[in-house]
């Protein structure tokens, strides 16, 4: 059963189309990130689900229920915002009170379900503070406990953890899926962040110019893209032009200048046919080596490294591949390859993905 289904959804302002038709549905109990860059129709998405937005076309459902005239206050919906929009002059349990006290619920059920909702999120005796005694990770969790104190049927989440420190949001998108796992409550997340969707989503709605361009699993969006922007905008890649010259049961094999034949799988080549071809090349695929290293059952090609940017465990080069300029990101033991060096860089056939041309 789908929780959320959008039913070609079109938002306009005025002349500008924010969001073209689109369709989506979203299954009862998933993660689901709306993915994508500034502008890209994610948040207008998610504030038509929400109510603040009506659509300029199409049907919203939730629960499968037509919702599109239905006021925020009647969709049963939990939302954090980016700003938390905390009560300053309310206590905290009276912040996460705040939804119940409209729903026609007892002062002692009240009670007892702040209580619960703030042991959730890990806060158990703060109900007497206010919010400016909290730190940001803590308001954050506040502002989850409000949502879902109510026990909404679809919970949103506009880039609740943008405005926190590197370190503190990898802590706390552990504890927003581990949260959302515990209460099973179908969630839709908005975030421009790569790793915050891979991390935690069920499923990755990519967005660009207010059109869907995939929909898929982390792993699937990531190693199998459909789109030359998929591939870009989910981690780093090299694009490099080809022609498909032959199909086979298994492969898609593809002439690449600088590196020759590559037969790349079929399901990362599905919509790949004979002619013009694209092939994908993740950095991360692609490995330095010592000249005259052993490259058996690789793709190969002499290179020079260019640029050097050193990340502790990690490095990442750029290399001259004959008159192009390829990113390699590599794990290494001791120090890195020098700018200027003479290697060989390599990779795997069945590490790459293939588009139409």
């Amino acid at each position: 059963m789908s929780s959320v289904v959008l039913k070609n959804i079109v938002k306009r302002f005025g002349s500008f189309t924010a969001v073209h038709p689109s369709n989506l549905e979203i299954p009862e109990g998933d993660f689901v990130t709306l993915l994508g860059p500034s502008g890209c129709g994610k948040t207008t998405n998610l504030r038509m689900i929400a109510g603040l937005l009506d659509p300029t076309e199409g049907e919203i459902l939730i629960g499968g229920k037509r919702v599109n005239d239905l006021p925020i206050h009647k969709r049963n919906l939990g939302i954090v915002f980016q700003n938390y929009a905390l009560f300053p002059h309310k206590s905290v349990a009276d912040n996460v009170a705040f939804g119940l006290k409209y729903r026609n619920v007892t002062k002692t059920e009240i009670a007892r379900r702040v209580e619960a909702a703030l042991s959730l999120v890990q806060l158990p005796h703060v109900g007497g503070r206010y919010p400016k005694e909290l730190s940001g990770g803590q308001q954050q969790r506040i502002a989850l406990a409000r949502a879902i104190v109510i026990e909404p049927d679809v919970l949103l989440l506009d880039e609740p953890l943008s405005a926190l420190d590197a370190n503190l949001r990898e802590d706390m998108r552990v504890e927003l899926k581990r949260i959302q796992h515990q209460i099973g409550v179908t969630t839709v997340f908005v975030t421009h962040d790569q790793s915050e969707a891979l991390a935690m989503s069920d499923r990755i709605v990519v967005m660009s110019g207010g059109r869907i361009e995939q929909v898929g699993t982390p792993e699937e969006v990531y190693n199998r893209p459909q789109s030359e922007f998929v591939a870009n905008f989910l981690g780093a890649s090299n694009i490099l032009t080809g022609v498909c010259r032959e199909r086979s049961a298994e492969t898609a094999t593809l002439e690449v200048p600088l590196f020759g034949m590559v037969p790349v799988p079929n399901d990362k080549a599905a919509r790949v046919t004979d002619g013009p071809a694209k092939l994908v090349l993740r950095a991360e695929k692609l490995t330095l080596m010592d000249t005259g290293a052993d490259t058996s059952g690789m793709i190969a090609a002499a290179a020079t490294v260019e640029t050097v940017d050193y990340q502790g465990q990690t490095v990442r080069y750029f290399v001259r591949v004959g008159d192009r300029s390829l990113q390699a990101i590599n794990m290494i033991n001791e120090r890195p390859f020098p700018e200027g060096s003479a290697v060989v860089v390599a990779f795997r056939p069945q590490d790459c993905a293939a588009l139409p041309g």
